[in-house]
């Protein structure tokens, strides 16, 4: 069997790939989910399986159960060509959906878990006698956080990106805005 051609690469595609993948790995996403990822983010085309092994340089079988963990966080998506039975990947084109779209399931899958368990801890802490008065503050202080962050986070969520757009873009003015609100 033939080897899949390589796509050629430019030496800046190269270095974000890579570098995506090294970032990949920072945020606890597998190196290699992470370059196909960005491989398929930098692409001018939607691109087969055996065009992302041939690319990267990576086993086919590599190449499937990545591009199944991509699919799943719904940033990639089988698209068809046609008069070709092949499936084509490509990645989701727009970076603040494509943002909004990890923020939420690394949400689902790191700060919900945690927020359950130390709810789980603060009320048997409550529940255990003689308390431990450290541990029950901390713990508390802790949900506190955690609880207005998931909060906030609900309300940004509700924004358009159009919205938060323009609201990430005011930078310091945010900051001008809140004290103005919060100094009433």
């Amino acid at each position: 069997m033939a080897t899949p051609a390589a796509l050629p690469l430019s030496p800046a595609v190269r270095k974000f790939i890579v570098h995506w993948g090294e970032m990949g790995s920072s945020w606890g996403v597998n190196r290699t989910v992470a370059q196909i990822h960005a491989l398929l983010y930098i692409a001018p085309r939607p691109l087969t399986a055996e065009e992302i092994a041939g690319t990267l340089s990576i086993a086919r079988s590599n190449v499937s159960t990545s591009l199944r963990e991509l699919q799943g966080w719904g940033i990639v998506r089988v698209a068809h060509v046609l008069g070709d039975r092949r499936d084509y990947f490509e990645s989701m084109r727009d970076v603040w959906e494509m943002f909004r779209i990890i923020l939420e399931e690394r949400k689902r899958r790191e700060v919900d878990p945690t927020l359950s368990v130390l709810r789980e801890c603060v009320a048997t802490i409550e529940k255990t006698r003689p308390a431990d008065p450290e541990a029950k503050r901390r713990l508390g202080d802790l949900l506190e956080f955690m609880e207005t962050m998931d909060s906030a986070y609900r309300e940004f969520r509700m924004l358009s990106i159009t919205d938060l757009r323009r609201f990430l873009k005011l930078r310091g003015g945010v900051r001008k805005v809140a004290s103005l609100i919060l100094s009433r």
